[in-house]
């Protein structure tokens, strides 16, 4: 089967194509948003091929993955005419929290007879108004890095984009009272200058942006995983930390409070109490590793790459009947 998708989100992307079909991915001249073509910090299987607009009007496709409003009208044009849910059978996956009027923000895809929307949580099902539209819940799946954690470093590992743009959303308001706990390693696109604008030392806060593979080694040498987001779906890399074998502190909002189990991290809606679990992780190694050997377990169940194949499988098959 040819499913057509936008490289929009790398590492859900990474999880979705080690399926048994081809993936066609766009690719234009200048490689921007619509057109990245295939990752180059991400390892994907030979089965994505990279496809130009041209290429597209002609292609097999038997199913359209849209990821992003304007993507409908982009599929239409480049697959010369053709609709996505009329002409191809189509999901719309949505990665994402809504924003604005929470929770009365209507999805875009809402009060569609012609296409399933898929949320990545159950959040994020619960939280957007779907209208009449067939709705589905595919959980995140993770390709095992391994359990590599080590936690030789007394530092907490924290993994964000854009953390002065996007301040209050992913928690960077909340990292000066957390590095006082423990000294944070910013791992993240834009992220430079961070210690700077929070006004800290550069030893309390350092920045640094790494391509996966060499991020999952970085942050299993971190003692654990500080997840300070406020709004969000379910940060992937919470998710790849736990497969690591990292104990987790995160603030208990969103799909955190169903990912984090008791026994394999601590998660609160009041900082102080992450910072006392960070104190507690720096002090007591054996805690930490005990703690992530059991985030690990928990990982692997509940978003284990397999159960998400077998879902997506099930799923594009009851799309395509």
């Amino acid at each position: 089967m040819n499913i057509l998708l936008w490289h929009v989100h790398g590492s859900w992307t990474t999880a979705f194509v080690q399926g048994p079909h081809t993936y066609l991915v766009p690719v234009t001249p200048d490689r921007g948003a619509d057109g990245r073509g295939r990752a180059d910090t991400f390892t994907w299987p030979s089965s994505v091929r990279e496809i130009s607009p041209a290429g597209l009007a002609e292609a097999p496709v038997d199913l359209v993955v849209l990821q992003r409003p304007h993507e409908e009208e982009l599929a239409t044009r480049w697959l010369g005419g053709r609709r996505p849910g009329r002409d191809v059978p189509a999901v719309y996956v949505e990665h994402n929290t809504p924003r604005g009027d929470v929770p009365d923000t209507r999805h875009p895809a809402a009060d569609r007879t012609d296409l399933t929307l898929v949320h990545v949580t159950h959040f994020n099902r619960l939280f957007w108004d779907n209208g009449a539209t067939r709705t589905a819940v595919i959980e995140h799946g993770i390709v095992d890095p391994g359990h590599l954690y080590t936690g030789r470093l007394p530092r907490a590992a924290v993994v964000v984009n854009e953390p002065v743009r996007r301040r209050r959303f992913v928690g960077t308001d909340l990292l000066p009272q957390l590095a006082e706990a423990a000294p944070l390693d910013v791992f993240g696109m834009r992220t430079e200058g961070l210690a700077d604008r929070l006004g800290l030392p550069a030893e309390r806060c350092r920045t640094t942006d790494l391509p996966q593979r060499h991020l999952h080694a970085a942050l299993a040498e971190r003692r654990l995983y500080l997840h300070p987001v406020r709004w969000t779906s379910l940060g992937l890399s919470l998710l790849e930390a736990m497969h690591l074998g990292m104990p987790v502190v995160a603030l208990a909002t969103t799909e955190a409070v169903e990912a984090v189990p008791a026994g394999t991290g601590t998660l609160s809606t009041r900082p102080e109490v992450l910072a006392a679990a960070a104190r507690r992780y720096l002090a007591e190694p054996e805690a930490a590793a005990e703690d992530g050997a059991r985030a690990r377990q928990a990982a692997l169940e509940r978003y284990g790459v397999k159960r998400f194949l077998d879902d997506w499988e099930h799923l594009i098959a009851e799309v395509r009947s």
